[in-house]
């Protein structure tokens, strides 16, 4: 039994979508470039670092591979025809549009609507309120979230894993918290390749834009349950008011893959550009298997690792 896991902003690296250029899957991006009026094969391609890190075009740059890298599956080993469906799905961030557009709660133009109205109302943000994110490891979540409170202007953005937490604010306000958990024991405070301070007050400009946009979206019943950022809890529906609540909410999702772990899944799939989600996986769930597939290759493993999953579950001898 397997879960899906999507990746979001941070994620996106120049020429992630080289592999997948003469791939029959690459038809998404033309599919998606269509339904924005917008080159996203260049995004893939030719985009460099800086370009790529701008939220609105990192966002959908992660949100298309992934999408590309899920169509690979459904021609492969997750063949819409085949029995093999996960227990549920989930996303970080930003993936949790994609993980629902994989449960078929939202076609994949309107997700990647959704997601453009999403990177521009917090491109926007950013630039009205400037912000930075950094990743603390070696401090559980309680200390770090005890340091947030002893200044303004942070917060604590992402519960990742037993050891690695996110926090977002201020310029300065990062900067003096990163001392204090230095102080405190941390072993590494790590800057990240983002834009703003995601998952905190600060993006409280973007929310009208974004409200309005999910008010325009057509969702439907999913295939299965999408864990959401906000409450780490397995839906059915009620998607808008969620994915409204998360762009100033704490991702959880340290108790997002243990929320999929109860649900069943004994294999964590992670697709999309990067590795960081099956990372957190091995930290948080260590008994369960992990895989990452970002290119036409990680599609055959995929297929392998899932009859091995299989065999181990009804085939224990």
């Amino acid at each position: 039994m397997f879960s899906l896991l999507f990746p979001g902003q941070g994620s996106q690296r120049p020429g992630m979508g080289r592999s997948w250029e003469s791939n029959p899957s690459w038809a998404v991006v033309e599919e998606l470039s269509q339904a924005l009026g917008r080159n996203l094969a260049r995004l893939l391609l030719d985009a460099e670092e800086d370009e790529l890190r701008e939220t609105r075009n990192a966002q959908l740059a992660a949100y298309t591979l992934s999408l590309v890298v899920l169509d690979g599956m459904h021609r492969g080993p997750l063949n819409p025809s085949a029995t093999a469906v996960p227990v549920a799905v989930a996303g970080h961030s930003l993936g949790e549009y994609t993980a629902l557009v994989a449960a078929g709660a939202l076609d994949a133009a309107g997700g990647a609507r959704l997601v453009q109205a999403r990177a521009e109302a917090m491109h926007a943000a950013s630039e009205a309120n400037p912000g930075t994110m950094a990743a603390v490891l070696g401090l559980d979540m309680a200390t770090v979230a005890n340091l947030c409170e002893q200044f303004e202007g942070i917060w604590v953005a992402n519960d990742n894993a037993p050891g690695q937490v996110v926090i977002a604010g201020t310029l300065g306000a990062v900067e003096r918290t990163a001392t204090a958990v230095l102080d405190r024991g941390a072993k590494r405070v790590i800057s990240l390749r983002v834009g703003g301070a995601f998952h905190t007050p600060l993006m409280q400009p973007a929310q009208a834009q974004l409200d309005a946009a999910l008010q325009e979206a057509a969702f439907s019943s999913p295939r299965c349950p999408v864990v959401s950022n906000v409450d780490a809890q397995p839906h059915l529906g009620s998607f808008g008011p969620l994915l409204s609540a998360q762009l100033c909410s704490q991702v959880r999702w340290r108790e997002s893959l243990l929320s999929l772990e109860r649900a069943g899944a004994r294999l964590f799939v992670e697709l999309g550009p990067g590795t960081e989600l099956s990372g957190m996986a091995r930290r948080t769930v260590p008994g369960a298997a992990r895989i990452s597939v970002a290119t036409p290759e990680g599609v055959e493993a995929l297929g392998e690792a899932l009859r091995a999953s299989a065999r181990a579950i009804y085939d224990p001898q």
